[in-house]
């Protein structure tokens, strides 16, 4: 394995990271976290524009065809600079999930979506289970049940839903402003507003089965664990460089044995995210098995990347929790990601499932 970019992929994580870091100033931050949907959708017009939204969507629905390690590169620099864009939401789940019906005779599912105009989610938490086993049900084309922390829902122009059917799990399109929807915001630890979502009897279009909703869960862990290892390393770059300036007794804390310990533990840790996250990465854009990769992966960022978010916060005391200090956006990035998809335990039990066949 070589987890080396090649020359257009440098070019790729290049540009991203100019557009995002020009974007994402303090006081730009600032002033979205203020807005209603504390989403920057300029910046998101802005990562559309250099063709980056939908970078991994097919050449025919106007994205760039290229792959999933070119779409984690982007996810990276998004959690890097801490841009407030639905980058997951869109470029890792419902995209992807639509470009195959879209290609099929439905171009319409995808319509807006690479040029930044149609912002689409998916629905796949609930308040009880198993994101791969959901209770929400369509009966005769219908879908009933609930959804809640749906990322960007209260912007969303249309969802892909997780549902139980006849003929098990799959996946379903549904417009956001179809009869039968009742959206209620629901706001979340990170500053960007999540949305739950009721479904009565709302009219849905199936786009996948059980193999789609696989897909899509893995997409889900992998971007999670991309995107965490991303966090992680700012926060330790924060911490290195706090622990150098800081100085106690006449001298910097960097110097001082439990400080250095402590920092260079979050570097192992951080490694290790970052190690497992793009082995997961590499092995699903390859095309080879990767589920136990994608979990060992979501395991690390959730445990190893908590260990690293909170040594981070304890070396620099009261200044990590000041919110003119930018640590505390990485600190809600880990904890919304950790989350996301199940935290440590439960990964850690699907893993050893998975591993036992």
């Amino acid at each position: 394995m070589d987890f080396s970019f090649s020359p257009d992929q440098e070019e790729l994580r290049a540009l991203a990271r100019r557009i995002v870091t020009d974007r994402c100033t303090a006081e730009q931050l600032r002033v979205i976290s203020e807005s209603d949907s504390a989403t920057d959708l300029e910046l998101w017009r802005l990562l559309a524009d250099a063709g980056l939204v939908g970078i991994s969507l097919p050449e025919a629905a106007g994205g760039g065809g290229l792959g999933w390690l070119e779409e984690a590169i982007v996810l990276d620099e998004i959690a890097r600079a801490a841009a407030p864009v639905p980058g997951l939401a869109v470029m890792a789940l419902a995209g992807p999930a639509l470009a195959g019906p879209a290609l099929a005779g439905r171009p319409e599912l995808l319509e807006g979506v690479a040029d930044g105009t149609s912002i689409i989610t998916a629905a796949i938490h609930e308040l009880v289970g198993d994101p791969w086993a959901p209770t929400t049900k369509v009966t005769e084309g219908r879908l009933s049940g609930t959804k809640v922390c749906v990322a960007h829902g209260l912007i969303a122009d249309r969802f892909v839903v997780t549902a139980t059917g006849s003929e098990g799990a799959g996946l379903y399109a549904v417009e956001s402003d179809a009869p039968g929807i009742t959206i209620t915001r629901q706001d979340t630890t990170s500053g960007v507003p999540d949305a739950l979502v009721e479904f009565d009897a709302a009219a849905v279009e199936p786009i996948g089965g059980r193999d789609e909703v696989d897909d899509l869960l893995r997409r889900g862990m992998s971007a999670a664990a991309v995107m965490t290892a991303a966090a992680c390393g700012e926060a330790l770059r924060l911490t290195s460089e706090y622990a150098v300036e800081r100085e106690q007794f006449d001298k910097p804390i960097a110097a001082f044995q439990a400080v250095s310990q402590r920092v260079g533990d979050a570097y192992i840790d951080t490694e290790s995210v970052r190690l497992t996250a793009w082995h997961a990465a590499w092995r699903l854009a390859a095309g080879l098995p990767a589920d136990e990769a994608i979990l060992s992966a979501k395991f690390w960022a959730a445990e190893g990347g908590w260990r690293v978010i909170h040594a981070a916060q304890h070396v620099h005391g009261g200044v990590g929790v000041d919110r003119d200090y930018p640590l505390f956006r990485y600190f809600l990035i880990h904890k919304q990601l950790e989350l996301f998809l199940g935290s440590a335990t439960p990964t850690l039990q699907r893993l050893g499932r998975t591993l036992a066949g």
